[in-house]
């Protein structure tokens, strides 16, 4: 599948197949998410492949979405932020959250690839998937995905906004791109 096609393509899924993946599909899909980029090559982002039933029916009710239950699979992404913070002061807060989200997205585009279907949550309350899952205190969870194949016959129109509405140009709120004046010429 060619990039533009799996950008494209790529939705958050709500409704499951029975049909249950391969989980080697997942790792491999997991694999690609090395490869975004890290702030000093410092790799913070880990993850926690979880197939128990009673665990993804538990971490369903602390992200108050039924539909994750139907999932075979959940992927939950942590953050360990120290490890930036100690390397970056201050900004190393923000750095671990662009890169997890750099990392997340070479996840999905890979899930994509392998026709895996997910929807990202970034709602739960996260002390409970910590308790659930046995993460320490100060290891952030950034999301959780529930895998498996979309439901048959779900097509599902995929907004998108205009480019002109979200560019702009040498300043904020500048939205059309100028011609820098020509340089002067000497006679």
């Amino acid at each position: 599948m060619e990039l533009k096609t799996a950008i494209q393509k790529r939705h958050s899924t709500h409704k499951f197949s029975s049909k249950k993946p391969d989980w080697r599909d997942i790792i491999e899909s997991l694999d690609y998410s090395r490869f975004a980029p890290m702030a000093g090559d410092i790799y913070n982002l880990k993850w926690i492949l979880i197939e128990d039933k009673e665990k993804i029916q538990k971490i369903a009710k602390a992200a108050q979405q039924n539909f994750i239950a139907t999932a075979h699979y959940l992927v939950v992404a942590c953050s360990e932020p120290k490890l930036t913070v100690n390397a970056y002061g201050e900004r190393g807060e923000k750095y671990t959250r662009q890169q997890a989200g750099a990392a997340i997205q070479n996840f999905l585009l890979a899930l994509e690839e392998r026709g895996l279907a997910t929807c990202w949550i970034g709602h739960f309350v996260d002390n409970q998937i910590q308790n659930i899952l046995h993460i320490p205190g100060d290891i952030e969870i950034e999301a959780v995905f529930p895998i498996g194949y979309e439901y048959p016959g779900i097509h599902r129109r995929k907004r998108k906004i205009e480019l002109d509405r979200i560019t702009y140009y040498h300043k904020w709120k500048e939205e059309k791109m100028r011609r820098p004046p020509e340089p002067r010429r000497n006679a």
